[in-house]
């Protein structure tokens, strides 16, 4: 919160700032009296001024625009200068997403937020953590991508979580994990020794892994959750099926922080117990 000024502090401080603004932007005096329609003078006077006046609203916003910097931040009623539509550029981007993992932009989230925790909700079972044969079965569809290459960013992702600093925390629906062992919906095409060998590979990986890679099981009648990735405290990414939307202000990163933490609190099956539930489900494929 900005305190409150005197007002000859706020109207000096304006000719500071408007003086730092000029000078950043390379304007001269005579090229901003032109930008806002005034003469020469009135900007030598808004500069050189010494009592606590300030410029009307008009003058003050048509400065703000002419040097690309907000009107708030001249008037001292905020500490950052850049306009509202420059922090949201900053603090929200779209980016396309691929269907197949082979995709740079993520790895280079992950790269940057080496040694922070990571926290991330899947849109389906998580990449990173399926068998060769899954891979095989879920991207040889789709054009553009092979599935080698799909394969060989999976095993990336996997290295770089063994190598890095980093905790990596997976928050998955409990009734994805029991679509996928009973081969309903969305897997239905999957066959057994398939399933089993995933459920085999996600408890060796546990027993690799843990507690750095913890998975928990939530269940979505009590807490939904979109697919999401909490990159430490800097970046938070919502999937939206074709593109990511990425967050790098505090607030809504905070925001998304909370989300998956209540996921991990409320979750059916904690990372401790998830050998024992994989074992469960695994049992009537056996049969």
């Amino acid at each position: 919160m900005i305190p409150k000024l005197d007002k000859r502090i706020r109207a000096s401080q304006f000719r500071n700032r408007l003086a730092q603004a000029m000078q950043h932007s390379g304007t001269s005096q005579s090229a901003l009296a032109r930008a806002v329609g005034v003469d020469r003078s009135t900007i030598s006077q808004l500069l050189k001024g010494d009592g606590a006046r300030l410029p009307n609203a008009q003058v003050v916003g048509e400065c703000a625009s002419a040097l690309g910097v907000s009107a708030d931040w001249l008037l001292s009623l905020s500490d950052r200068p850049e306009t509202a539509a420059d922090l949201l550029a900053t603090s929200l981007t779209l980016t396309q997403a691929e269907r197949a993992l082979v995709d740079e932009q993520i790895f280079d989230w992950h790269e940057e937020a080496a040694g922070m925790k990571i926290r991330h909700v899947p849109a389906a079972l998580p990449d990173m953590l399926k068998t060769r044969a899954m891979l095989e079965w879920e991207y040889s569809p789709h054009l553009g991508r092979t599935t080698d290459q799909a394969i060989r960013a999976s095993q990336d992702r996997l290295d770089w979580m063994r190598n890095s600093q980093s905790d990596y925390e997976i928050a998955l629906p409990l009734h994805e994990m029991i679509s996928f062992a009973n081969g309903e919906g969305y897997y239905r095409d999957l066959s057994v020794d398939l399933r089993l060998a995933q459920l085999s590979h996600f408890a060796d990986l546990h027993d690799q892994l843990y507690p750095r890679l913890r998975l928990y099981l939530f269940d979505a009648r009590r807490l939904f959750s979109a697919p999401i990735t909490v990159f430490g405290t800097q970046l938070a990414v919502l999937y939206m099926g074709r593109n990511y939307l990425a967050f790098r202000d505090t607030e809504r990163v905070t925001a998304f922080t909370t989300h998956f933490d209540q996921l991990v609190r409320q979750a059916i099956i904690p990372a401790r117990d998830l050998p024992g539930y994989l074992s469960r489900l695994a049992i009537p494929l056996t049969g």
